[in-house]
């Protein structure tokens, strides 16, 4: 009698055949610990020997692949050294030529290998490649790798070293489908394969590897991309309905005086779209169960003010509310904001952060353990484990897209089911939003405040800066006052610091010596950060150098003029996220932005759409085509499974199925009860349920 197979998933990588100890150590770094790891290892695209043209029928110009066998590797060395890769296929010969790392290149390529090159074809001496991608296909002539229709794997420089680059891989990926094809559970229950005529989940493995036809690549990729997409729908939809069970939540009934006394403080009106989203809201707060709601609005529409109403309603009815900020200087912003407007009233209000010195930061912790604080602003910092809240009944996130679920779920257990508002100023294109956010109930606040004035957008080059610093100066000797915004990534942090100094320096002495600047970057004190940014508030200083600590809270209504340079080094959200900056006041405003006159055709495009239109939501569809849903803002971040197949702009039909049966499937069995969802209990809970605790299926 057989032995039943562990499940893939829990047979360890290294007892494939031709894996072994070593090999698994270095596909353990790569995030390969098991069979069904290995199996996820998708190719990343496939040469279709029957497309592929053979030597003799090539042309100039054209971008191609083509297969052969090598015949000669040489390192020429006059009069320019360079490696030459010349291959053979029946019909004739090409060479491919590297001019860079050749020494490299050399130690790859032997005598009598059968590789697949791609590039732009060119004629010098005879068909000619410079500098293609290549695939070594294979070194042992087995029909694994002769076969029409050939998977290619992305590898890293260590496992090409000890054989495992996509030959190397087409042969451990055959040995375990050949060895742990029985060890593949199916994970979608049958009504859902027949309903969409998808491939089993063993047969989909196969053929994503070792397709039969390109049709049937395509068909296995629609497979994986439905289960990835249902699993994460479902865990919305059972998010969905755990927030909507009859757990009992936090009532906040009264709502009056104080509030009323805030907004005859102000020098304004709430709008439309404001009064309706706090309508929404204060439903939810006096519902007796818990709210869970998604505020979006664009730049400068409101949010903080409705957030800060919330607080209030909070603090009217003895609860805290816990405010948590990206970067310490949003959480500043907010901070000086809501004190000055709260100055007289009865609200204490208070900052953490993790810059505090140590006996500030205790003293406030003590204040929030003793219910002596009615509102705490903060960064990660609030989701330490030595703060305790004596009374936490709401939980508002600034810029959610910038929190994982987790960090989000870490400060809601701080309290005795809170209620939860996230905020974002990065408009989430629908479909990207019921992905990421299809547990929370949505509000818009798709109006801005009255007498805004459009920011008009423009594009300039590089020989422009001249013509732009005039302008400016023209502007602010007639009291206006400017950004300029330098970039400052990450992984450069000290070169761009450095540049920001510099520019900084040069624009001072050199361009605006009549005027007041200031240098504002993220490594100044808070007590800098406070000094400086109350002095721009004020007047005092004119213009402000900045990296993209400004991103957002910055609110200077007397600002008119945004120039960024090397716009082309931002996204799309972010460089609108940074046009807010202006447009604050009734002065009409101007966002300038600078770029190198060579720009490639992605950085072009975003230019171009900045400068035709101001609606964020426009902006965010075109900024997640461009970029893509990895990209657009990380659903890493979000504490969400990563998605290996699905793609959130292409695949919306499957998206809209897949949301459809998750959420009719949880109506009908939220507990997942039923015999026919058995199997997608199981399958959940092993791979989400317990790794998210998110959702609890008792």
């Amino acid at each position: 009698m057989a032995i039943p197979q562990k499940p893939i998933d829990e047979i360890e990588v290294q007892f494939v055949k031709g894996v072994g100890e070593r090999r698994a150590r270095l596909l353990n770094e790569v995030g390969i610990f098991t069979v069904e790891d290995l199996l996820l290892h998708v190719p990343r695209r496939y040469l279709d020997r029957s497309t592929i043209l053979p030597i003799n029928k090539l042309s100039t110009g054209e971008e191609t692949t083509v297969i052969g066998q090598v015949v000669k590797v040489e390192i020429i060395k006059y009069p320019r050294r360079r490696l030459e890769v010349t291959i053979y296929d029946r019909t004739g010969i090409l060479t491919a030529v590297w001019f860079n790392q050749v020494d490299f290149f050399a130690r790859i390529f032997k005598k009598d290998q059968e590789v697949a090159f791609s590039g732009k074809v060119g004629f010098f001496r005879g068909w000619q490649m410079v500098h293609p991608d290549f695939d070594i296909i294979d070194e042992s002539k087995e029909q694994l790798h002769t076969g029409q229709i050939i998977p290619l794997y992305s590898t890293t420089q260590p496992l090409r070293k000890i054989g495992l680059a996509s030959h190397g891989f087409r042969r451990i990926i055959h040995n375990a489908l050949e060895k742990y094809r029985q060890a593949i559970e199916e994970n979608l229950p049958e009504f859902l394969l027949r309903k969409y005529r998808l491939l089993p989940r063993a047969e989909a493995f196969f053929q994503i590897h070792f397709p039969d036809s390109m049709e049937q690549v395509k068909q296995a990729w629609r497979r994986f991309k439905y289960e990835e997409l249902f699993y994460l729908e479902l865990l919305m939809a059972l998010r969905h309905a755990l927030y909507r069970s009859p757990v009992q939540g936090i009532k906040m009934e009264t709502s009056g005086e104080l509030i009323r006394r805030v907004l005859a403080r102000l020098p304004f009106q709430l709008t439309k779209a404001q009064r309706k989203v706090l309508r929404e809201i204060y439903a939810d707060l006096k519902s007796g169960h818990p709210m869970n709601r998604l505020l979006q609005g664009d730049v400068g529409s409101g949010k903080t003010l409705v957030a800060l109403i919330t607080a209030l309603i909070a603090a009217e009815n003895g609860y805290q509310t816990a405010f948590m900020a990206p970067t310490e200087i949003l959480a500043e912003q907010h901070y000086l904001n809501i004190r000055d407007l709260l100055r007289g009233f009865p609200i204490r209000v208070a900052l953490l952060i993790g810059s505090l010195p140590p006996a500030e930061k205790a003293a406030v912790q003590e204040q929030i353990r003793n219910d002596e604080v009615h509102l705490v602003i903060g960064t990660h910092a609030l989701i330490q484990e030595k703060v305790e809240f004596k009374n936490l009944g709401l939980v508002i996130i600034d810029e959610q897209h910038r929190f994982g679920v987790l960090q989000r779920g870490e400060l809601m257990n701080k309290g005795w089911n809170p209620h939860l508002l996230v905020m974002t100023a990065t408009p989430i294109p629908r479909t990207l939003a019921l992905t990421l956010y299809g547990d929370l109930d949505v509000s818009i606040i798709d109006e801005m405040p009255p007498g805004r004035q459009p920011i008009k957008t423009v594009w300039r080059t590089e020989k422009k800066l001249k013509e732009i610093y005039q302008f400016i100066r023209e502007k602010v000797a007639q009291g206006d006052q400017a950004y300029i915004i330098y970039p400052l990534i990450e992984e450069s942090e000290k070169i761009d610091l450095k540049a920001a100094k510099e520019s900084y320096e040069h624009l001072q002495k050199q361009v605006f010596p009549e005027f007041r600047l200031a240098l504002l970057h993220g490594r100044l004190s808070n007590r800098e950060k406070e000094e400086v940014m109350a002095q721009f508030k004020s007047g005092e200083i004119q213009i402000l150098v900045s990296t993209t600590v400004v991103e957002v809270g910055v609110d200077v209504p007397n600002a008119t003029i945004l120039l960024i340079e090397h716009a082309e080094r931002f996204g799309l959200s972010q460089l609108h996220q940074l046009r807010g900056r202006v447009g604050r006041g009734r002065k009409k405003s101007y966002c300038i932005l600078v770029t190198p006159e060579k720009i490639n055709e992605v950085a072009r495009r975003r230019m171009e759409l900045l400068e035709k239109t101001g609606n964020g939501f426009m902006i965010a569809e075109e900024d997640l085509k461009l970029r893509g849903s990895g990209e657009f803002f990380g659903t890493r971040q979000h504490g969400l499974p990563d998605l290996r197949f699905a793609n959130l702009v292409e695949d919306q039909k499957i998206i809209q199925a897949a949301r459809r049966d998750a959420f009719a499937l949880v109506e009908n069995d939220p507990h997942l009860r039923l015999p026919e969802h058995r199997l997608i209990r199981r399958y959940f809970q092993k791979k989400y349920a317990d790794k998210f605790k998110l959702v609890q299926i008792s």
